[in-house]
This record gives C-alpha cells, structure tokens and sequence, in this order.
C-alpha cells in the first residue's frame, strides 16, 4: 500500500495515509463529529507526538490509556473528543494485535470478495456498517482492494464517480463536493426528523434523504 491520497489536504498526513493500512484505519475511525480533514490529518498526528514515522498497533495497545488519552488532547487536539476517542484507537489497535496480530492490512489481505471484507471491516470496533461501507469504497475506489462484489458491498458509497464520503475525495475540488453533499444529508436528516415527529414539514424524497435518515439513525 503505497499511493497518494488527498483526504486530509496535508502533504505529510496523507503521505502517511497512503501508506499506512493503521493509519488509514484510524483516520476513518476519527471521521465523526469533526471536519474530515481534522480527521485523517489525525495519525499523523498520533505518529509525531508518539516519535515515530508510522503508527504501531502494538504500541498504540500497550500505552496507559490516561496517558494516551493526553497525548490526543495536546493542543491542537487531534480530536473534538480527544479523550472518548484515543480509547477507542486503543480498542482498535487492541483488537488488531488480538486478531491479525497487529497487521492492520491483514484485514482486507487474501479476502475472496467484497461482502467478506465488509464483514471483517464491520467487526472492528468503532465500524458500524456505513463507516465500513465507506472505508470499503476507499480500498476500492483509490487503494486498489478490489475482491469479486466490492463496489455491491460498498453500498452506495461504491457507485463510480460520486461524490459521497471520503472515497471520492482525491484533491480540493471533489473535497467539496463531498462536504456539499454531507451538508445536503444533514439537510435531509432534518426534514425526516421533523416529518416523523408529526410536523407539517416534509422529508425529500430521495435516494439522498433515505441515506441521510439511516445516518442519522445509527
């Protein structure tokens, strides 16, 4: 794994983005509640404050969570939940040591097709099923993982030349269209909200405003 990605629009960061399988784990990990570049700009982060080029699954595991949890919330903090957060890149670097014996590749290795990656990507903690559908459709889509059904797994997020999640995202102008797309959803996340709830307002009725009602939801 060795390619150029653009998702935190920090040459450094997504340098190690591209080629860091536990980086880019763990930047779509940070991926809520924050700017998805403040996000993927995060393992990098993670990495200098931790004195080293790459993020190790086994360190990261090993490290005293009050610690850690620090080393996140140094300023500027590499999350909006600096400390909920830094337990859960233990929880998933704990998990990797347990199960892949530290090898965050080893996740989407040797896999014989897309609906077995997407299980295995959902099993890690922190990936509910759109994170993993959306992590999916980045290994397809810019990271040459490609199994037999891959883009049928990803869900919508693996529909050629969209631009719905960080998948698309390969320079500045895809990056917003993506964020216009995300404000679009919240839009009509809104609406179905209020419209559930009795009010006169109604939800969009779009392929847009189903997703963004299951996103909400989760």
């Amino acid at each position: 794994m060795d390619v150029t990605l653009h998702l935190s629009q920090d040459p450094e960061a997504d340098e190690l983005l591209g080629r860091s399988p536990l980086a880019a784990l763990v930047g779509m990990l940070l991926d809520q509640q924050v700017p998805m570049e403040w996000a993927f700009k995060g393992p990098r982060t993670i990495a200098d404050r931790l004195g080293a080029d790459d993020l190790d699954a086994h360190d990261i595991a090993a490290q005293d969570p009050e610690t850690f949890a620090a080393l996140l919330s140094e300023k500027p903090a590499v999350h909006r939940y600096p400390g909920s957060m830094a337990k859960r890149v233990q929880q998933l670097c704990q998990y990797l040591v347990e199960h892949y014996d530290g090898d965050a590749g080893a996740v989407w290795k040797d896999v014989s097709s897309g609906k077995e990656l997407l299980g295995r990507l959902g099993e890690l903690p922190g990936f509910g099923r759109q994170k993993a559908q959306i992590f999916l459709a980045l290994l397809g889509k810019q990271l040459g993982v490609r199994p037999t059904g891959w883009r049928e797994a990803a869900g919508s997020y693996g529909e050629p030349k969209s631009f719905r999640s960080v998948a698309d995202i390969t320079g500045p102008e895809s990056l917003v269209k993506v964020r216009a797309h995300k404000q679009e959803m919240k839009a009509a996340a809104k609406a179905a909200k209020t419209a559930k709830a009795g009010h006169p307002a109604k939800a969009p009725k779009t392929a847009e405003a189903a997703e963004a009602t299951e996103a909400a939801e989760k």
